[in-house]
């Protein structure tokens, strides 16, 4: 999970009014607003020198004064919640229209179920898959590409997480504990039978809710829980993302990264880690090839590569689109997770109880990492199992993915034809296995390597 990678941030004053202790947002809207003016100018002349009836759309000329135009547009948008556009899938062959709705919902989340409108009944049932998608920024259609991956053979539930700027602050608080919460009330509602997966930073939620229901004999406990690319135990092998929160502690995030919402949000006075703090450290991290991006954007725009084009729109119309998070909520994870270690050293605790893994022993286990994860580092998901010990050995996998970084762990092509195949298989071990265990408990050995 980023954490202010950019390096800093204007101090905050110590005292004062909200508009003077925290003016990043509020500086952050009036420079969008200041910006409306130009926007509307640039759009008009987009328009003017796109038009076929204009002999200087046909020129290099025209063509790259709608090109500077689209660039301008595009760099001072803000870019709001993308669609899913996961309208139909291939089940068994048949192509199937999929419904996405809303199944629960809370202030800070809703659970959506990708319901598949099958026109065959299946010869056995689908695994039913909970995916926790990142809070930690991005909204959780940086997942599309793994919701699409996983449908043609699996019912898919996903974390919906809300932008908190949009809630208002009636609300109450949202923070680590409420967030393991979240994930314990969704299984029961879910009603038992469920795989859970965590990509990257719920890692650490998940694996605490499911240590928190092993510990009171929860029936509705997941089958197998798969964790990807998460940060259980960062001091194996840190990255720059994990040093920076070491070296700069709890109280510097506290003092140049946390701010209030503005009006006329709903969520208006909540303390928040904001979006567009959030995106300077996406992007900073990447600066010189996120400059390229739009060099090469705005060639092909006046080549007229609509191919190359439309690529790069569907990236950046999703990776340029950012929540707000809640100020308890961040603070406690960057605490916990990254300065403290607190889960891996034995002293993480929910609503004032020790979190302890060792009591995991229903659920089946699998972590992925990527060979070149520069997020969380390679270990430091495989640092669950020591923390796991009465997990049996064959409910157990690690793997890692040859030639990929972190978002590799969980979209694109070496996702889909080798790390997906591998989940699948685990789970179906998983939950033969549980059912085999009522029985007679055979030895079984996972399909996955």
């Amino acid at each position: 999970m980023p954490i202010g990678e950019f390096g800093g941030a204007p101090p905050l004053v110590a005292e004062g009014s909200p508009a003077l202790t925290t003016p990043m947002y509020w500086m952050y809207e009036m420079g969008h607003a200041s910006l409306n003016p130009a926007r509307a100018v640039t759009d008009a002349t987009k328009i003017l020198f796109q038009n076929p009836l204009n002999p200087w759309s046909h020129t290099q000329f025209g063509k790259s004064i709608a090109a500077a135009c689209e660039l301008f547009e595009r760099t001072t948008r803000r870019y709001g919640k993308p669609e899913w556009g996961l309208d139909f899938t291939e089940v068994n062959g048949v192509q199937t229209p999929v419904e996405v709705r809303s199944i629960w919902e809370k202030p800070f989340c809703r659970l959506l179920h990708f319901d598949r409108k099958l026109t065959r009944p299946l010869r056995a049932p689908h695994p039913r898959v909970l995916i926790v998608a990142p809070m930690s920024g991005h909204y959780a259609t940086l997942l599309r590409g793994t919701v699409e991956a996983f449908l043609p053979t699996h019912e898919v539930y996903i974390t919906d997480w809300s932008d908190a700027r949009m809630v208002p602050l009636s609300a109450g608080r949202f923070d680590l504990d409420d967030y393991i919460d979240y994930v314990i009330e969704m299984l029961h509602v879910l009603g038992g039978n469920m795989h859970v997966v965590a990509v990257c930073q719920p890692s650490v939620p998940v694996l605490a809710a499911v240590s928190v229901m092993e510990a009171t004999r929860d029936p509705f406990v997941p089958l197998s829980m798969t964790l990807m690319g998460g940060p259980i135990d960062t001091r194996r092998n840190p990255t720059a993302v994990n040093n920076l929160a070491e070296q700069r502690g709890i109280e510097w995030f506290r003092n140049h990264v946390i701010t209030k919402v503005p009006f006329p949000h709903p969520g208006v006075m909540r303390d928040v880690y904001p979006g567009f703090l959030q995106l300077s450290g996406f992007i900073t991290m990447n600066l010189d090839r996120h400059t390229d991006a739009h060099k090469a954007l705005f060639n092909n725009l006046v080549k007229g590569d609509g191919d190359m084009v439309d690529k790069h729109r569907e990236f950046y119309d999703e990776y340029l689109a950012v929540m707000d998070l809640t100020a308890e909520y961040y603070l406690q994870t960057v605490d916990v997770v990254f300065v403290k270690h607190a889960l891996p050293k034995g002293e993480m605790t929910h609503r004032g109880k020790l979190v302890d893994p060792s009591k995991i022993r229903r659920v089946a286990l699998m972590t992925v990492e990527g060979e070149k994860d520069d997020i969380s580092g390679l270990g430091q998901t495989e640092a669950t199992h020591a923390l796991c010990p009465d997990i049996p050995d064959h409910r157990r996998v690690h793997y890692v993915q040859k030639g990929v970084g972190h978002y590799g762990v969980f979209n694109g092509s070496r996702f889909r034809s080798e790390i997906v195949p591998r989940i699948s298989d685990f789970m179906m071990s998983a939950a033969n296995t549980n059912e085999s265990a009522a029985k007679t408990k055979p030895t079984l050995v996972s399909a996955a390597e």
